[in-house]
């Protein structure tokens, strides 16, 4: 009984999520260890890095389409929700930060944008809070600029400005009266 596989189309952006927004550059045929493999031929620009997945392994490692608008709207609006901060460890809370991110799930990596973002007069990240928020916040700014046709540089514009936003919201809250 096969699964119906999904199917891209050469040209289409796709979400691979441990590597972020690609496109399906080729559909090649290729005979690895005596089997006939249909292979998706990914091409990530900003690593200057191509994947090959096997089509019908593509659903089972979370390949996708972009995001639909509602999911897109639905992290947008997470991005101005009050930061959560947690208490635990950071080791602890850095891997459910990468976990987040390479879910590939969109308001999940809006999560991680949203709890790491820092205005300028909030107090400085450390080295490892900054690799990751850069990872995941040009991980959204890729999926945003595809599906806006925008380049990234202005995507990831779009998210800090919201972030500003949102921060002089809830920092005016903690200001001393």
């Amino acid at each position: 009984m096969a699964a119906k596989a999904l199917s891209f189309d050469v040209g289409d952006y796709v979400v691979y999520p441990k590597h972020g927004v690609g496109r399906v550059i080729e559909l090649q045929k290729q005979e690895i260890a005596g089997m006939q493999l249909e292979l998706y031929v990914l091409r990530f620009e900003k690593e200057k890095m191509t994947l090959r997945v096997p089509t019908n392994k593509a659903e089972s490692v979370g390949m996708r389409k972009l995001s639909s608008d509602k999911t897109l709207k639905e992290a947008l609006d997470t991005l101005k929700g009050k930061p959560k901060v947690k208490r635990t460890m950071w080791s602890r809370r850095a891997q459910e930060y990468e976990a987040k991110i390479n879910s590939g799930d969109l308001v999940s990596i809006a999560e991680v944008v949203r709890d790491l973002f820092r205005a300028d007069d909030q107090p400085e990240q450390s080295y490892s809070e900054r690799q990751i928020f850069e990872a995941a916040a040009s991980r959204l700014a890729r999926e945003l600029a595809a599906m806006e046709e925008i380049d990234e540089k202005a995507a990831l514009e779009k998210i800090l400005d919201i972030l500003r936003k949102a921060a002089a919201i809830y920092n005016k809250d903690k200001a001393p009266a």
